[in-house]
């Protein structure tokens, strides 16, 4: 990515981020990164890591601020209310604390800026960036990752009308406040306008992955065996957040179906469904279905590496059409064949990268794909490298990395060099780019690992869980 003269400065500020593991984590700490080699200098206020767990590990514990250096950019974290994710009073005390503590004890050492980019969901760092950026006479960018409270309402976790529409004021206040509002998928786009909000300054840039922490790889030796297959034996992965947007008992109904033929299935991960999940297979009596616990950043490689194929699905909830797991970007970068249980914007991008699409929880329709493509290893080859020659050519990190930047500054800031494609630049105008358009990448000769998305969300008995940011 080519320099930008007079290293134009972004404070980004987001209650999510590495070494926490997740989608959102993922999405701002690359794009920083992508950023930070471009010219930019780049800053982020985040709290001190805790998701999904609660624990602040020891390195940060007592700490009322920290700043840190990686990649190239500096990392100004602060104190929080660290909890795990139990539920949505508990979360809205953490998320407050945030908001008090990054403008308190971060906001005077973040020095001058230029554009103020703030990560939604939350609700809560809205409000600090929008201070930070009156004080700091900043333009502010508000990136909508999910549709909330919408999603609430449809996965049933808030159901009071009240709340349900003064979130929803405080929501649109928010995108009214920005200068330019920027969304992950083409769904959330149409959304936002829908409502009022102009649509000159809503754009699309979405989730994308690097191509250089997924790809293809060889299992490590044993793994399979540990998963709960043998020789011979079809192996389905479905790996990250065990929420409640993944209907995820769904898919243990189709290993239902299977049972007793060479097909093997692991879920690894951790969150609110999990019990749920367990409690299921023991009464369905599967012997072809491993739980496997959650597992840190660098085994995630080799455990798709492991699979044969690996499953994306979603509850089927009608807003969910509008959402694109990103997950999926780095499992079809890894190299791994998808079957994605999905509708809308997602599943035209599975199709698109020659993958298949079922529709959501329907475990019969799920099963019977499953037999068909453990019968067929040549398509299952084929989905594998198609999969990966399409994020190549539209889901790269820093293509995509490279247009927000241009959204930011304006393209004139640098010459658009071999990352400003055309799918980047009609990203950023709200465009859908055609997804069987060519594009071509540099090689990438480096092996190392990343993380597929994997949150917590453990509920409390009689509260409901919060949903995990964006599935």
């Amino acid at each position: 990515m080519s320099p930008v003269p007079d290293r134009r400065r972004v404070l980004v500020v987001t209650h999510y981020f590495p070494p926490e593991i997740g989608a959102p984590q993922a999405r701002l700490s690359e794009t920083a990164r992508a950023w930070a080699a471009d010219g930019l200098d780049v800053t982020v206020l985040t709290g001190m890591p805790n998701h999904p767990t609660g624990v602040i590990p020891p390195a940060y514990r007592g700490a009322l601020r920290r700043t840190e250096r990686t990649d190239g950019y500096r990392v100004l974290r602060t104190w929080l209310y660290a909890t795990p994710n139990e539920g949505v009073v508990r979360k809205t005390l953490s998320h407050l604390s945030f908001m008090v503590t990054s403008v308190a004890l971060g906001g005077w050492r973040t020095g001058p800026t230029d554009v103020i980019v703030v990560s939604s969901p939350t609700f809560f760092p809205l409000g600090s960036a929008w201070l930070l950026a009156r004080v700091r006479r900043a333009r502010l960018v508000v990136e909508v990752r999910d549709l909330w409270p919408a999603i609430f309402e449809q996965l049933g976790v808030l159901t009071n009308r009240r709340v349900l529409a003064i979130l929803e004021r405080l929501e649109l206040a928010a995108y009214r406040a920005a200068d330019t509002v920027v969304t992950v998928t083409e769904g959330f786009r149409e959304d936002i306008v829908r409502r009022g909000i102009p649509a000159a300054k809503v754009h699309v840039i979405r989730n994308g992955v690097d191509l250089d922490r997924f790809r293809p790889a060889a299992a490590p030796p044993g793994l399979r065996a540990r998963l709960g297959a043998g020789d011979g034996d079809l192996l389905v992965l479905y790996i990250g957040a065990h929420g409640i947007s993944h209907g995820l008992t769904s898919v243990a109904d189709a290993a239902a179906r299977l049972d007793g033929t060479p097909v093997r299935f692991a879920f690894v991960g951790e969150g609110a469904e999990k019990r749920r999940l367990a409690e299921h297979v023991r009464a369905l009596g599967l012997t072809n279905t491993v739980l496997h616990d959650g597992v840190p950043r660098d085994r995630v490689a080799g455990l798709v590496a492991a699979a044969d194929l690996c499953v994306v699905p979603l509850r089927d909830v009608p807003m969910f059409d509008t959402f694109i797991p990103s997950k999926m970007f780095e499992l079809l970068a890894a190299g791994r064949p998808v079957l994605g249980a999905v509708r809308g914007e997602a599943a035209d991008i599975l199709t698109a990268a020659g993958q298949v699409v079922v529709a959501p929880q329907d475990p019969e329709a799920m099963a019977a794909a499953i037999t068909r493509l453990a019968a067929d290893p040549p398509r299952r080859a084929r989905m594998a490298r198609d999969g990966r020659a399409y994020v190549e050519r539209h889901f790269d990190r820093d293509v995509l990395a490279r247009a927000y930047r241009d959204l930011l500054f304006g393209a004139e800031d640098g010459p658009p060099g071999p990352h400003g494609t055309p799918e980047a630049v009609l990203a950023t105008s709200g465009q859908v780019p055609d997804q069987r358009a060519p594009g071509s990448r540099k090689t990438r000769d480096t092996d190392r690992a990343g993380v597929a998305g994997q949150d917590v969300t453990r509920p409390t008995r009689g509260e409901p869980a919060a949903p995990e940011p964006s599935p």
